[in-house]
């Protein structure tokens, strides 16, 4: 093993909820059991570790891949993938079902499942069901597009982030013009649109399929709709578009939305006391 080396890095875990009947037990599995875990493992190296709850899916959001149940997002200041940090005292309680439950693996199949949490969390989409969302970026943002100078005293934001991969037939080059030269302009002259940002996706640290992460902030849903559905529907169809309408991206595979708003549900560092069920 090598020496382990500042890394400075930042996260996003997209985590779904694919029936409501599970909604419950998967919060009661991260907040029971997996936040003080982690905490224990990765504190000291850890500069934020935060959830923020999933607002609901507006009108056509499930072709743009909405997520929902909620974001966590991490702070790192060296590399959680390295070889150095592969040797664990203690192992993650991290059950099949909350894969299930996330819809990594089909619904049903957690008693037949032959593996473990990891296991399922590393299937990448082959068994037919969405692949785990782990994206790491810059700990900065890499291009401020549209809105810079906004403070918080312009009211509260109504948050898109979403990820992006470039699908067969469209080279990663192509891609990167079509969204940064074609798409990211298009929004940027909206009026409704009042913040974009965005980044590549880090994807040598953990092998991941997506290729860029862009965040864009609109005053609520109703002008998040006006803009990604109406304002976009005569938007030029590629040549690699397995889609019609935009994004032209499979949900969830190749394009990846979360809506959300401005403040942690839960700064878990600094904020999680235990789970302290009300009675």
């Amino acid at each position: 093993m090598g020496e382990i080396t500042y890394q400075p890095l930042r996260s996003l875990i997209f985590v779904d909820c694919v029936k409501e009947e599970y909604r419950h037990r998967l919060q009661h599995w991260l907040y029971y059991y997996h936040v003080p875990e982690s905490m224990a493992k990765f504190e000291p190296w850890v500069t934020k570790y935060a959830f923020y709850n999933a607002l609901p899916t507006p009108p056509e959001g499930e072709r743009f891949g909405t997520y929902r149940m909620q974001l966590t997002e991490h702070y790192w200041m060296v590399n959680p993938s390295s070889e150095e940090s592969l040797i664990n005292a203690m192992s993650e309680y991290f059950p099949v079902q909350a894969l299930q439950w996330q819809g990594t693996i089909p619904d049903g199949d957690a008693e037949t499942f032959a593996g473990s949490g990891d296991d399922a969390r590393s299937t990448g989409g082959d068994n037919g069901c969405p692949p785990f969302i782990l994206a790491y970026l810059p700990i900065f943002w890499e291009t401020d597009v549209k809105g810079a100078g906004r403070t918080m005293m312009d009211g509260p934001n109504y948050r898109w982030l979403f990820l992006i991969s470039y699908p067969d037939g469209c080279s990663e080059e192509e891609g990167e013009k079509w969204m940064l030269e074609e798409v990211l302009p298009a929004f940027a002259e909206m009026p409704e649109v009042n913040r974009i940002l965005t980044s590549r996706v880090k994807k040598e640290i953990n092998n991941f399929h997506m290729d860029r992460c862009v965040e864009m902030w609109f005053d609520g849903p109703e002008e998040w709709y006006r803009c990604a559905v109406e304002k976009m529907a005569d938007f030029p169809k590629p040549a690699w578009a397995k889609y019609d309408k935009f994004p032209f991206l499979r949900p969830q595979f190749e394009f990846a939305s979360l809506f959300l708003t401005d403040i942690p549900t839960s700064d878990n560092l600094r904020q999680y006391r235990g789970y302290l069920p009300m009675r």
